[in-house]
């Protein structure tokens, strides 16, 4: 480290050194440090909080480095330093950041009497207009600031050319993309970027806190070494956790009274508005979290009715729903946005750039926002943080709360609200781990075989590679170090045509191969199906919404985007909500929605379904700890403990309750040394078995998964299981079912097996043996609707349900039935790589396999004990897990249709047309549509003549072997059968005294 700061800026030019010292007193520790490391010239990563001056710290020795040396000769080299940065809405926010030193240097040189540094800035990312990309292109920027997917399109296209003579890559909020798809098909595009350059760009990476450190310095730079600058974080935080009512157990997850029709519903929701109207009124500027964009736009309404209601002094006409409401999408009033707005990625990006400016200038005094605003976004002097439910994780709340105070050295201030009483626990072990830094640890995906496949059909339709470098270059990224060259093989086969196309089109050939050379070449229309189709975020269907009478070609008119389901359930005239301002729908067409303001008018709120991942085990077993910790205690010391760890008295008052009345109901409260298995009877009478265990969703997902398998194979009947972060809930059928079995036996030996009292699943149904319990789970996750959503998402990624028109939305529906025909297809072969690869993703990425293996084995070896209980009602524990049950057939229709077409294929078709009185198939089909279709089917029609040798190439490949006469019928010239016997792809065979071509 710098000894002295000052001295830092030892290495920059007067005129940088002169803007700096008259514009801050001194560097920090981060700048001082990643300066240094900079000038020593190796590759650089910079760990600091938000807030701690890292952008400016790469930023300012890039500048000082351009403004001090003339341009390249040559246009197309000018771009010498690349920024990359995860989200659009931080590109443009770096850009507007860099305005100011760019003009500063340049003062400060003109004082100097030195030459005027030119140093020009340019974006490019989805947003550009392309008139603007086109310049890039030939006219490239000093300093050119994109995200992973421009990039992608870049390398992809003759843009490429502009970034020739890149020097220095900047990768901003590592932390964000390291440990996601996303991450490994960035290392993919920077190793190709490495490639186009005489020597490898260095590479500087800046990153919020993160652990383990030194995996993300393998990903930021795998093969040299990197410096990585990680001052003492002196950050400091100021965090509580507010329950704003005396006892959370009349309202939340409490069975509401069968009283009369008017009587309010308890509900936790008016008080937390409330407080959180107060919050934000005695702050200057505050940014409230929600975990969903519905919960978002919902608490944005609400705070902005009470608002209003507390300024005129009259409540808003008509009655509302508090913002808790699940079912249905609930309403809002139509209030004005007095002080809040709403911020979310379905949120136009004017509008998301309107609220961020009126937030910064002090016109707005509060934003509700989604994930969002997480990533270092500056947005001005923000006072307060407020989270609504507990953040999904330690490193999500760090950067959350670090919002508040986002400058060098201020005190960021947070508060959390808890949603119910199960969160409230999770809430105070959270903000106890934010304190202390101990946040989840990061993993970088290895060998995703989807990202794989898009990368190399990209590279391929760019250049011709020979097999062995294509392998080197991909091994050179992080997250392929370890890529076995069976998976690569494997990929290259699917992309060269291995798997029958004629069963499912999208899997014709992408590339082609030569096996004897070696040589891969992409084959026509590899290139625009890799820019049409490319990027890693899921396509979920979003329907754009649009101001009805904007051209939308000139960029204009956007409002946002909705949900397929919220679409189909809306009809034209209706108003909804969306970013905080009603809207009337004027006409919903195949892919947009097209509306009018409508100001003041009560509109619906909108939902969006989304997935998030579970409590990571890590946090499970500290949560585990804490109820060990708590439970232990005497009640005043435990009162003490849990103010020390933030929470306030009522939110302290509300967790001793809680945990007394589990004890009282079971007997045990469950933590990272006991698992309870709760048994008790539901309002139908069915059984309901509770397993409570803190370990989180990524451990219990797998475990549900392996548990309903063992009950259908067991007792041959389907149990619900949903799994969620405190445990996993099975409902059974009445226990009758189990007693068939006994049917065959004396009524009193029957009778003597079968208890109605007792429940059929026990303790002993739960446990699995450490060594069996991953294949049970590896053989189960096939047949779930997990596996079919994955594999929809791989499948799109690896390009094989390409967009047929990219500037229109394909329909969620439309992507899962071609997603399940192609798994049909494709299930049929063992080694199909995007099958895999949709397992991998499943058992690494969203399950926490190894997890529960060592559960298992903690169970086995008696160091977590396993208590059964059966209770005559749910204990407060199981009340806060049924509280969560929603999403248990959310996502039905990605369950693989296979199960459902079993049903329907096994019925006689002769039977079934008598029964429907139908005309036999034959008498129904017109002998010239089937000699026209077979025409067709032998390519012999117009529209199917072969164009060129690639078009002989599949000719060969659907038919079988063609005579010359038989191929010149469809158009081909001689000499194309020719080239492709030169490039070993054809070959010459005599069938039944005939010469005749067929494919290799």
């Amino acid at each position: 480290m710098v000894s002295d700061p000052r001295r830092a800026l030892d290495g920059f030019s007067p005129a940088t050194r002169g803007w700096f010292t008259g514009a801050f007193s001194a560097p920090t520790a981060a700048q001082a440090g990643a300066w240094q490391a900079i000038g020593a010239g190796s590759d650089v990563l910079v760990v600091a909080p938000t807030g701690s001056g890292k952008t400016l710290a790469a930023f300012l020795a890039a500048l000082d480095q351009l403004a001090s040396t003339p341009p390249p000769a040559d246009p197309k080299k000018r771009c010498r330093v690349l920024y990359v940065s995860p989200l659009k809405a931080l590109a443009v926010d770096v850009e507007r950041n860099l305005r100011s030193p760019l003009t500063g240097i340049r003062h400060e040189a003109v004082r100097l009497g030195m030459p005027e540094p030119e140093v020009k800035v340019g974006i490019r990312s989805g947003d550009t207009p392309p008139a603007e990309r086109r310049a890039l292109a030939t006219r490239p920027p000093d300093i050119l600031i994109t995200t992973p997917e421009s990039l992608f399109l870049m390398l992809t296209s003759a843009t490429r050319d502009a970034l020739a003579g890149v020097e220095t890559v900047i990768l901003d909020e590592v932390h964000a993309v390291a440990g996601t798809k996303r991450g490994a098909h960035l290392a993919l595009s920077l190793e190709r970027l490495d490639e186009l350059l005489p020597k490898p760009a260095r590479r500087i990476g800046l990153s919020a806190t993160v652990r383990p450190v030194d995996e993300v310095a393998r990903f930021l730079s795998p093969r040299r070494k990197t410096e990585i600058v990680q001052p003492e974080s002196g950050k400091e935080f100021d965090l509580s956790v507010v329950v704003p009512v005396e006892d959370l157990g009349e309202l939340g997850g409490s069975p509401v009274s069968e009283s009369s029709e008017g009587a309010e519903k308890p509900s936790i929701w008016p008080h937390v508005e409330e407080r959180i109207a107060d919050l934000v009124q005695s702050h200057r500027s505050t940014i409230v979290f929600a975990n969903s964009r519905r919960l978002a736009e919902r608490l944005c309404n609400r705070l902005n009715e009470i608002a209003y209601e507390r300024a005129t002094g009259e409540p808003l006409e008509e009655h509302h729903s508090p913002a808790e409401l699940m079912g249905g999408s609930g309403s809002a009033q139509g209030a004005p946005a007095v002080i809040a707005r709403a911020h979310h990625g379905s949120v136009s990006k004017e509008q998301r750039a309107q609220v961020e400016e009126d937030l910064k200038a002090g016109r707005l005094p509060a934003v509700v926002a989604t994930s969002s605003l997480e990533l270092g976004i500056d947005m001005g002097a923000v006072d307060l943080v407020v989270q609504v439910e507990s953040p999904p994780s330690v490193a999500s709340g760090l950067q959350r709360v670090g919002r508040a105070g986002h400058q060098v050295g201020a005190v960021s201030t947070g508060v959390v609200f808890p949603k119910y009483r199960g969160d409230l626990v999770q809430a105070a072990v959270v903000t106890e781990r934010m304190r202390t830094g101990e946040i989840e640890a990061l993993r970088v995906p290895s060998n995703p075989l989807d990202v794989l496949a898009q990368q190399v059909v990209a590279m391929t339709a760019m250049d011709t590679w020979q097999f062995d470098d294509l392998l080197a270059v991909v091994r050179r990224a992080a997250p392929f170090a370890s890529l076995p060259e069976s998976a690569f093989t494997s990929v290259l086969d699917m992309l060269a045509g291995r798997y029958p196309s004629d069963a499912f089109a999208e899997l014709r050939p992408r590339v082609v191969w030569d096996r004897v050379t070696g040589e891969i070449t992409g084959r026509p229309g590899a290139q625009r199906l890799a820019v049409t189709s490319g990027g890693t975020i899921p396509d979920r269907g979003l329907f754009g919404v649009f101001l009805a009478g904007a051209d939308p070609k000139k960029g204009g008119g956007r409002v946002g985007e909705l949900d397929e389901e919220m679409v189909y359930e809306s009809r034209v005239g209706d108003v909804f909500t969306l970013g905080t301002s009603s809207w009337r729908i004027e006409d919903i067409t195949r892919d947009r929605v097209l509306v009018s303001p409508a100001p003041g008018v009560p509109g619906r709120l909108p939902f969006w379904k989304g997935d998030q991942l579970g409590r990571p085990l890590e946090l499970g077993r500290a949560l585990g700890a804490f109820l060990r910790e708590v439970g232990s205690l005497a009640d005043e010391d435990a009162r003490l403990r849990l103010l020390a760890a933030g929470l306030d008295a009522w939110a302290a008052d509300n967790v001793l309750s809680y945990l007394r009345e589990q004890r009282e109901a079971c007997g045990h409260i469950p933590d990272d040394r006991t698992i309870v298995v709760e048994r008790f009877r539901d309002e139908l009478g069915d059984w309901r078995v509770v397993v409570h265990s803190p370990f989180g969703a990524q451990v219990h997902a797998p475990w549900a998964l392996a548990l309903g398998a063992r009950l259908s194979e067991r007792y041959g009947m389907d149990a619900q299981v949903m799994h969620a972060d405190d445990g996993i809930v099975l409902r059974l059928p009445d226990a009758d079912l189990m007693g068939l079995d006994l049917l065959d036996q004396e009524p009193a030996k029957a009778g003597a097996e079968y208890d109605a009292d007792q429940a059929p699943v026990g303790a002993a149904d739960v446990v699995f043996d450490k060594g069996e319990v991953d294949q049970v789970v590896t053989d189960q996750v096939g047949g779930s609707a997990l596996f079919a959503s994955r594999f929809r998402e791989c499948a799109a990624r690896a390009l094989l349900l390409p967009r047929r028109n990219p500037g229109r939305r394909t329909p969620l529906w439309q992507q899962r039935q071609r997603a399940s025909q192609l798994l049909q297809v494709a299930g049929e072969f063992g080694s199909f790589p995007i099958v895999l690869e949709a397992v991998r993703e499943c058992l690494q990425d969203v399950f926490d396999v190894p997890g529960l293996v060592e559960l298992m084995g903690d169970l086995e070896s008696r160091k977590v004990r396993l208590v059964e209980v059966t209770t005559p009602e749910p204990s407060p524990f199981a009340r806060s897990l049924l509280f969560g049950y929603v999403a248990q057939f959310l996502y039905e229709g990605d369950s693989p249709l296979a199960e459902r077409r079993a049903a329907a294929l096994s019925l006689d078709s002769r039977l079934l047309a008598e029964l429907l009185g139908q005309a036999e198939l034959r008498e129904l089909l017109d002998a010239e549509v089937l000699t026209e279709l077979e025409r067709e089917l032998q390519w012999l029609t117009e529209d199917r003549r072969a164009k060129d040798a690639e078009s002989v190439a599949d000719l060969l490949r659907l038919l079988g072997p063609l005579t010359e006469a038989e191929l010149a019928e469809r158009g081909a010239e001689p000499r194309w059968a020719r080239e492709l016997a030169s490039a070993r792809r054809a070959i010459r065979v005599r069938i039944a005294g005939e010469d005749h071509w067929a494919a290799v």
